[in-house]
C-alpha cells in the first residue's frame, strides 16, 4: 500500500470539493480546477476530510493510487493558495512587459517574443528583469515557467539568460591565454 495514498487530505474551510461520476470539482478563493478519477480509486469525503482509496488490489490501481491523493492534494491547495515559479532574466537589454493577457520577452533575440497568458493564470513582473508565474493548477505554473525558461536558457560562461530563481548555474572557466 502506497504511503502517499493512505494519508488523508484536509479541506480549508474556503475550499469546496463536489463530486460527479468519476470527475471531481474544487473551488476555492483563487480559481476552480477538475479532474477525472479512474474507476479503480473512490474517493470518500466526511468532516473536510478527502480519503482515497482503492476499488481492487491489482498492480494499475496501486500505481494509480499515491498519484490521485499527489494530483487531489495539489488541487485543493491550489485552490486554496496560488503556486508560484520565480524567474530572473540575466544579460544586457533583457526585459519582459505585460499587455493584458499577453507577455512579451526580449532576451537577445532579432523579435520580441511574444506569450499568451493562460486563463486563471498571471505574470508579475518586477524591476523588468525578475518574473513571477502565478495560477491555481500546479501543473499549468511549471509548464508555462519552463517555456518562458526555454526561450534563452542560462549559458554556463557568463551566466547570461533566462533562469530560476533559486536554480544554480555551475560556471565554467573560459579559454586561457597563451603562457
Amino acid at each position: 500500500m502506497s504511503r502517499i495514498g493512505k494519508q488523508p487530505i484536509e479541506v480549508p474551510k474556503n475550499v469546496t470539493v463536489t463530486f460527479n461520476d468519476c470527475i471531481i470539482q474544487v473551488k476555492g478563493p483563487t480559481g476552480e480546477l477538475s479532474h477525472k478519477l479512474s474507476s479503480l480509486i473512490k474517493v470518500t469525503y466526511l468532516d473536510n476530510i478527502l480519503k482515497i482509496e482503492k476499488n481492487e488490489e491489482t498492480r494499475v490501481a496501486n500505481q494509480i493510487f499515491g498519484l490521485t491523493r499527489s494530483l487531489v492534494k495539489n488541487m485543493i491547495l491550489g485552490v486554496s493558495t496560488k503556486f508560484e515559479k520565480k524567474l530572473q532574466m540575466i544579460g544586457v537589454g533583457y526585459k519582459a512587459q505585460v499587455n493584458g493577457n499577453q507577455l512579451t520577452l526580449n532576451v537577445g533575440c532579432t523579435h520580441p517574443i511574444i506569450f499568451s497568458i493562460p486563463l486563471g493564470m498571471e505574470v508579475v513582473i518586477e524591476a523588468n528583469t525578475n518574473l513571477t508565474v502565478k495560477g491555481p493548477d500546479k501543473e499549468a505554473v511549471g509548464l508555462l515557467a519552463s517555456k518562458i525558461r526555454a526561450t534563452r536558457p542560462p549559458e554556463p560562461y557568463k551566466g547570461k539568460g533566462v533562469k530560476y530563481a533559486n536554480e544554480i548555474i555551475l560556471r565554467k572557466a573560459g579559454k586561457s591565454g597563451k603562457k
